[in-house]
């Protein structure tokens, strides 16, 4: 008997578009709907051991994301989370629980490679999964916010030291698990021209 495609949860105020992004998943892994706050934490409770990943809209009507990220967080659910939404990122982000960002519209390809992503850093340890995450709301902001509101921001230099520390921490530990090992190697490429 094959394991079971990983588990998961779309949710999203607006049905069509859950749907959809349910439609463009459906072939690769096992996807469940949800079409607002509440009925995503009802879902959650049902499978909280199983799903893998949650793509999050942030702004919906009752219980946002930002508060189903809460939630999420606090039951101790073992997941990776992206929130995909309309809202643009501000420095409120760094403070937040997810993993991954996407603006809306977002293609099928992209979101296919999120969920590939976030199941990847999965398999990875504590810190190698905040080092992805935080890397991932560096890129965001900097793509979104002025190099004066970077430089004006303590926020953001917490965030860029942060990385800086569990980069070295990472460094090190490939280093001492191989010298050679390719796979271990190409963890980190997409970490090689952030500074």
């Amino acid at each position: 008997m094959s394991e079971q495609p990983p588990l998961v949860l779309v949710v999203e105020d607006e049905p069509d578009l859950a749907d959809l992004y349910a439609a463009w998943l459906g072939d690769e892994y096992r996807v469940l709907t949800a079409y607002g706050g509440q009925e995503a934490l009802e879902r959650i409770e049902e499978v909280d051991d199983e799903v893998a990943a949650i793509l999050l809209d942030r702004r919906m009507p009752g219980l946002s994301g930002d508060e189903v990220l809460s939630a999420v967080r606090e039951r101790g659910v073992d997941c990776r989370v992206a929130m995909v939404t309309a809202v643009e990122p501000d420095f409120d982000i760094l403070k937040m629980g997810f993993d991954d960002y996407l603006v809306k519209p977002v293609t099928s390809d992209t979101l296919r490679d999120t969920v590939e992503g976030l199941l990847r850093r999965g398999e990875y340890d504590t810190e190698l999964q905040e080092l992805f995450a935080l890397t991932s709301k560096k890129a965001m902001l900097e793509s979104e916010k002025s190099a004066t509101e970077l430089a004006d921001s303590d926020e953001y230099q917490d965030l860029t030291d942060r990385i800086a520390e569990l980069r070295s921490r990472a460094d090190q530990a490939l280093e001492a698990a191989t010298e050679d090992d390719d796979d271990f190697e190409k963890l980190f490429q997409e970490f090689d021209g952030d500074d």
